[in-house]
C-alpha cells in the first residue's frame, strides 16, 4: 500500500470512529541523494539535507532564521582575549547506540576535523583551533590561536557535528548521532528512513517516522507531488509548476531564500582562465536575467559577487559584470583569443545547473567560446571538479552560510590565489567591531568582483511544496537542511 492509500483508508474509517488519530509519519522528497552519510567528510550538501539536526547535532546549531543557538553545548564561557572557549555540555545526551556523548567525543571530533589527513570539506573552519582539552566528562576547553568572531557560527555547520570514535568506521553507511531521529535504512537510489529516538535528550519530535525520497527528475517530482505519493518536496526542482500547486487547496507553497550563491565556477589556474581579461569576458557574456527566467522561471535574485543579498553587508556589484557581449568580444581579442576557444562545462545534477548550463553555453557561443558539456552525478562532480580540479567551467550553488572565506583558500576548486584577500579574511576573523567588519566585508566582495574570479549568477530561491496540513517546515534555508524536529500534522 502507498502512504496515499493509507491516508484515504483512514479518512474512510472516520465515518465509523469518533476521531482521526493525528498522522505521525512523513514522506518528504529531495532532488539529490547523498553520496554517503558522513557530513564530516564530504562537500555534498545533500548529506546535511537529510541528517542535519535530525540525526547529527553540533555544539551549536542554526535555527530557521539563520540565528545560532546552543546545541549539544548548553552554555559556554569566553575569556577576555577571545581565544579560550569553555563549553559546558548537556547532561544525559546519548548517541543512538546507547553510549554517552561526552567531552572526549567533542575532542575527537574537532581533532579529527583539523588533522593533517582530515577529509573534512570545510577543514578551514577548524584551522584556528590550537588545542582541545577535556576538563571533565561534561566540560571541554577549546583554545584558538587568535580571536575568531565566527567561531560559534562555524561550530553550527554540518561539517562540525559531533561524532563518536567507535562509529567512524561505518559512519558513511550507518550514521550514529545524538539527534531526535535514528537512522533506520538506506535503499540507495530510492529512500532513507528515520525513526524517532526514544532516548533523545531534548523535546521529542511530533513525528515518529520520516522517509526521505530521492526524485531527481523534475517531471517525476511534479507527478509524485500531484498524486500525493509524497507529503512534501523540499527544494522543488520544477519552479514552472508552482502556480498549479498554489491554485490547489490540497497544497501549500513556501518560497524562501537560501544561502546559495549560484555561480559559473571558473578554474582560475587553467589557461586561458588564468587571464583576468578572459574571466571578465565570460562575466560580460552572461545575461543573468535570461538564466533566471529560463532555468528558474523567474525565481532567483541576481548577484554580482559571492554574498547573499539578504545579508545587511551585501554590496550590489551586478552592474560591474553587466551583460555586454560586445565588450566581452573586445576583451577576448585583447587577451589573444580573437578566434575564441573551446573549454569544458561540467554540470552537477540540480535543475539550476543542467538548465542554466544550456543557456550559458549558448551565451558563451555568441562571443566565440565553445563549451563541451558533460552532465555529472554528484559523486563524479565531487571527484572530477571539486577534488580533481579537472574542469574549465562548472555551475554550482554554494549553500553554506557566510562562505566568502572560501576565496582565501588557494587550493579550493576554483583555485583563486590572492595573498591580499587571504590577509583580509584573516583580519576579518580577528575583528569584532561591527562597523569595521562591514567595511572589510565590502572590500572582500569588491575584490573578488574586480578579479572576476567566477561568473556570479543569482541567489538560489528555495521552493517547497507540501500537504496543506503540515506545520513547521522551514521556509528559508539558512543552511542546507531539512529540519524535521518541529514538523507536525494538523489534526
Amino acid at each position: 500500500m502507498t502512504a496515499h492509500f493509507l491516508r484515504g483508508a483512514a479518512c474512510a474509517a472516520l465515518l465509523t470512529s469518533p476521531a482521526l488519530a493525528q498522522q505521525t509519519d512523513l514522506t518528504i522528497a529531495l532532488q539529490l541523494e547523498p553520496p554517503h552519510l558522513d557530513p564530516t567528510s564530504a562537500a555534498a550538501g545533500a548529506i546535511d539535507s537529510v541528517l542535519y539536526s535530525n540525526v547529527f547535532e553540533g555544539l551549536t546549531r542554526f535555527m530557521s532564521d539563520g540565528s545560532v543557538v546552543a546545541g549539544l553545548a548548553e552554555s559556554w564561557e569566553i575569556d577576555e582575549d577571545g581565544t579560550t572557549y569553555i563549553f559546558n555540555l548537556r547532561d544525559g545526551v546519548t548517541f543512538h547506540d546507547g553510549s554517552a556523548m561526552e567531552a572526549e567525543d567533542v575532542k575527537f571530533t574537532l581533532d579529527r576535523a583539523r588533522a593533517d589527513d582530515s577529509a573534512n570539506a570545510q577543514k578551514s573552519l577548524f584551522d584556528g583551533i590550537d588545542e582541545v582539552t577535556v576538563i571533565d566528562p561534561q566540560t571541554v576547553e577549546v583554545t584558538l590561536s587568535a580571536p575568531d568572531g565566527n567561531f560559534l557560527f562555524n561550530m553550527a555547520w554540518g561539517d562540525a557535528v559531533i561524532v563518536a570514535p567507535e562509529s567512524i568506521e561505518g559512519i558513511k553507511q550507518t550514521p550514529i548521532g545524538t539527534g531526535p531521529f535514528t537512522f533506520e535504512e538506506w535503499v540507495q537510489g530510492d529512500r532513507i528512513e528515520l525513526s524517532r529516538f526514544p532516548d533523545y535528550w531534548g523535546e521529542a519530535p511530533a513525528l515518529e517516522a520520516a522517509t526521505f525520497k530521492f526524485i531527481s527528475d523534475p517531471t517525476a517530482a511534479f507527478a509524485a507531488m500531484m498524486a500525493q505519493d509524497i507529503d512534501a518536496f523540499a527544494g522543488f526542482p520544477a519552479p514552472e509548476n508552482l502556480p498549479q500547486f498554489e491554485a490547489d487547496p490540497r497544497f501549500q507553497v513556501l518560497v524562501g531564500s537560501t544561502e546559495g550563491e549560484t555561480i559559473l565556477g571558473i578554474n582560475n589556474k587553467q589557461a586561458p582562465f588564468d587571464n583576468v581579461k578572459v574571466r571578465k569576458a565570460v562575466a560580460h557574456a552572461i545575461d543573468r536575467q535570461t538564466i533566471i527566467d529560463g532555468a528558474m522561471f523567474g525565481l532567483g535574485t541576481p548577484i554580482g559577487t559571492h554574498f547573499a543579498p539578504h545579508n545587511p553587508d551585501y554590496v550590489d556589484l551586478t552592474t560591474q559584470s553587466a551583460y555586454d557581449p560586445e565588450q566581452a568580444i573586445t576583451l577576448l581579442e585583447e587577451a589573444g583569443y580573437a578566434d575564441g576557444f573551446t573549454t569544458t562545462l561540467k554540470l552537477p545534477p540540480p535543475s539550476y545547473a543542467r538548465r542554466g548550463g544550456e543557456i550559458i553555453a549558448s551565451q558563451l557561443r555568441e562571443i566565440g567560446i565553445e563549451t563541451e558539456i558533460t552532465n555529472l552525478e554528484w559523486a563524479q562532480w565531487l571527484e572530477e571538479v571539486f577534488r580533481g580540479k579537472n574542469f574549465g567551467l562548472t555551475i554550482v550553488s554554494h549553500t553554506e552560510p557566510f562562505d566568502i572565506g572560501i576565496y582565501a583558500r588557494p587550493d579550493y576548486y576554483f583555485q583563486y590565489d590572492n595573498p591580499e584577500f587571504q590577509t583580509l579574511i584573516r583580519d576579518l576573523a580577528e575583528t569584532s567591531d561591527p562597523e569595521q567588519r562591514s567595511k572589510m566585508l565590502a572590500r572582500a566582495q569588491t575584490m573578488i568582483a574586480d578579479d572576476y574570479v567566477n561568473g556570479y549568477l543569482f541567489q538560489l530561491a528555495f521552493p517547497t511544496i507540501a500537504d496543506a496540513r503540515i506545520n513547521g517546515l522551514w521556509k528559508n534555508a539558512p543552511t542546507q537542511a531539512t529540519d524535521l524536529t518541529g514538523v507536525s500534522w494538523s489534526e
